[in-house]
């Protein structure tokens, strides 16, 4: 394993830890916005579903434009 492919592995596997320990949250946060209105609820849980894949296509944008660079010098 190179250490790119380790870095990538590390920074999925934080990624998935942190997303797993908010599905146990975000049942409580979206009833509570949902309290203040219906479509705040709706917004807050498509904010977090979206923000998973999200962070891996902003990851992955990153690493190829690295790999741009690392291409010209």
């Amino acid at each position: 394993m190179t250490t790119e492919t380790r870095r990538t592995a590390i920074a999925a596997a934080i990624i998935t830890l942190v997303f797993l320990v908010g599905w146990i949250f975000i049942p409580d946060l979206v009833l509570k916005a949902a309290e203040v209105s219906p479509w705040l609820g709706v917004i807050v849980a498509a904010i977090f579903v979206l923000t998973f894949p999200a962070l891996f296509w902003l990851r992955s944008r990153q690493n190829r434009r690295r790999e741009h660079l690392d291409r010209e010098r």
